[in-house]
Parts: structure tokens; sequence; C-alpha cells
């Protein structure tokens, strides 16, 4: 599992059909002290999260799994939303 917070949306004029529809939204991958981790990633959101909303996401063909076309061109997914973290 990988974790990052909400920061931002992206805004798309034009879309891939598979894709219709859905929100994207920019994340800000975090280590497992909830510091920045990398740089920001555009992430397609399947569980209607929202700004600052820590969450979990995957990268790569588990992406597209996510979504309801599983061909769509995706490189990350957003998959859930962190209630609670214990470290």
């Amino acid at each position: 599992m990988k974790l990052a917070r909400v920061i931002g949306t992206v805004v798309a004029t034009i879309k891939d059909p598979s894709i219709d529809g859905l929100k994207i939204l920019m994340i800000q991958p975090l280590n497992e002290k909830l510091e920045n981790a990398g740089e920001p990633i555009a992430a397609i959101d399947v569980v209607q999260a929202g700004p600052r909303d820590l969450v979990y996401y995957t990268l790569a063909r588990e992406s597209a799994l996510a979504l309801p076309n599983t061909n769509a061109p995706v490189d990350a997914a957003i998959t859930g939303i962190v209630d609670m973290v214990n470290l």
C-alpha cells in the first residue's frame, strides 16, 4: 500500500473515452512518517476522495484494474481513503 495526500485536481478538456467521467486528482506520495516522498502524481479517483484526504493508491497495471474499464490507459489510481494511521 502506498500512501499519499490529495493536493489538487486536474482539469482535462479531452480525455480518453475509457476514463470519461472519472475525476483526476493530484496526490503527493508520503513515506511511513507521512512526510513528502517524491514528486506529485496525477491519479484517477475511484473512491471520491477530497482535498487534503489521506489516501492509498496503486501504480502501473493494477491501477487500470480498479477502474470500470480495465483496459484504460492509466498509470495511477486512488483506491482507498485512510481513516486512521497507527505507527
